[in-house]
């Protein structure tokens, strides 16, 4: 199965279950029929649409950092170079420079890998604009309609990551 049929098909799925579970979650709290209706499209819609873009950003994430590893010793106490060279800074600046030392030494084989990184944006994304469109659409339960969009998204995120950094298996 090609790319682009795997995310058209992926958008279509994403589309009929948000679709179905925003009426069945707004259902349970309003009357309004039309208001029910106009938010299961409409996390039907934003749903197939983020699935689309999100697999875009996540392959583009994973191209850039599947394959690298950060790690924590980059972390660099600026804050203490801003601030005038008293007795104070000059000994809380060496505490931050040991402590960088010690972790470096530590951090050096103990890198986290960029795969576990490379979902993290993708996901920002997806979740900051389901919770931004149902507020502008006043969804009546936002949290449980936006909820599992945002669990299950992170899941395909993590899976479609480490299918794309996965090697084939050889023939035997």
């Amino acid at each position: 199965m090609s790319s682009r049929v795997r995310l058209i098909l992926s958008a279509g799925i994403s589309f009929c279950f948000y679709f179905a579970w925003s009426f069945w979650a707004n259902g349970l709290v309003s009357e309004d029929q039309s208001l029910v209706l106009r938010s299961a499209v409409v996390q039907g819609t934003l749903s197939g649409t983020i699935t689309i873009l999100f697999t875009f950003i996540l392959e583009k994430s994973v191209s850039k950092f599947g394959q690298s590893y950060l790690s924590l010793i980059f972390v660099v106490p600026i804050i203490c170079t801003v601030f005038s060279k008293t007795k104070q800074n000059i000994a809380i600046f060496r505490t931050f420079r040991n402590a960088l030392d010690r972790s470096a030494k530590y951090l050096s084989n103990n890198a986290i890998p960029g795969t576990l990184l490379a979902p993290l944006l993708p996901i920002a994304i997806q979740s900051s604009i389901a919770i931004g469109v149902n507020l502008i659409n006043h969804t009546p339960n936002l949290w449980l309609t936006v909820t599992p969009s945002i669990v299950i998204t992170a899941i395909y995120g993590y899976v479609y990551t480490f299918t794309l950094l996965s090697k084939p298996a050889e023939p035997a």
